[in-house]
């Protein structure tokens, strides 16, 4: 993956596979440049967070345990989601670079291309960990062809995702359709925004 040119949708898919079946193996890392270390980036948030939500439903975690891994997730999502605009930002400079000028009936995508790349980074977890569970030999034969067909269903939606990505950059790189990167504006996270938060510091 070349740092100065946009990878394909196949090779942002492959990124986040492998990664997800390296990094359950050996140390978390980033070898890429470019937008595939952002990419990559905000894919260890979510293979983080994946884990923090595993553990934050385990029956055998007391208050004290599910309390601070609540606010790991919380902490991780905002990243997560930082992580998304960053690469937003970066398609806009990448289509600036080419000199792409939006056509002037472009449309607006109901959805960013981060925001599909976060959801491809989600669904190889899930491919990964369902894969994980058909290899299990303490499951009845029924849940094991649960676990298959939900497997199948993962695969189908990747697919689908993944096609819609391309024909989603395709039109923004010859401007059928325009980019921007929207905010997430998580007010819940800024301690001047969020009266649970400003108003604790003004009973202290």
């Amino acid at each position: 993956m070349s740092a100065n040119s946009f990878p394909s949708v196949n090779e942002i898919t492959q990124l986040q596979i492998e990664r997800v079946a390296k990094w359950h193996q050996e140390p978390i890392d980033n070898p890429y440049e470019g937008i595939g270390k952002l990419i990559c980036e905000q894919h260890e948030y979510n293979y983080r967070l994946w884990h923090k939500e595993d553990l934050a439903r385990s029956p055998r975690a007391t208050s004290k345990e599910i309390a601070e891994v609540k606010r790991d997730i919380d902490r991780l999502n905002q990243s997560r989601n930082d992580l998304i605009e960053r690469i937003d930002d970066a398609i806009t400079a990448a289509l600036a670079t080419a000199e792409v000028r939006p056509k002037p009936d472009a449309r607006i995508n109901t959805e960013t291309p981060g925001s599909v790349i976060d959801r491809l980074s989600i669904m190889s977890l899930r491919i990964y960990h369902y894969r994980e569970q058909l290899q299990r030999s303490d499951t009845s034969p029924e849940q094991q062809t649960q676990v298959s067909t939900s497997l199948e269903l993962c695969h189908q939606q990747h697919g689908d995702l993944s096609l819609s990505l391309e024909q989603l950059l395709d039109d923004l790189f010859s401007g059928v359709k325009q980019h921007k990167t929207y905010r997430q504006l998580k007010m819940y996270n800024d301690p001047q925004l969020n009266p649970a938060i400003y108003l604790a510091d003004e009973e202290c």
